[in-house]
């Protein structure tokens, strides 16, 4: 049974930082494709950050590129978002996720976390 647990959310500043963590179990984490996603208050969940599964390949939304940054750690199952200059059009619940695949597809993730709450404040 897959997994995914997050920790690392929190309230914060304008400006600020955050890094999310992703703790995997269950299967072979270094072999697929992880992601994270967002959902704000009244609006859909939405695509954040995917890292494919040797964390040669990433990719980011328009939103956050140049502030965010997905990262894994094979060796201790586990994927990160760093978050700088956090906005407060940030705030929302982040989800990690898991794919299917070794790189990230346009299909949906099969695994999701439960979620953990970034506030940004101004």
């Amino acid at each position: 049974q897959v997994q995914l647990v997050e920790s690392g959310g929190g309230l914060v500043q304008v400006g600020g930082s955050l890094r999310l963590s992703c703790a995997a179990s269950g299967r072979t984490f270094s072999a697929y494709a992880m992601g994270w996603f967002r959902q704000a208050p009244g609006k859909e969940r939405e695509i954040v950050a995917g890292i494919s599964w040797g964390g040669g390949s990433t990719n980011y939304a328009d939103s956050v590129k140049g502030r965010f940054t997905i990262s894994r750690d094979n060796a201790k199952n586990t994927v990160y978002l760093q978050m700088n200059s956090l906005k407060p059009e940030d705030t929302g619940v982040y989800y990690c996720a898991g794919y299917t695949t070794g790189v990230v597809p346009t299909t949906p993730p099969r695994y999701w976390g439960q979620g953990t709450q970034v506030t940004v404040s101004s």
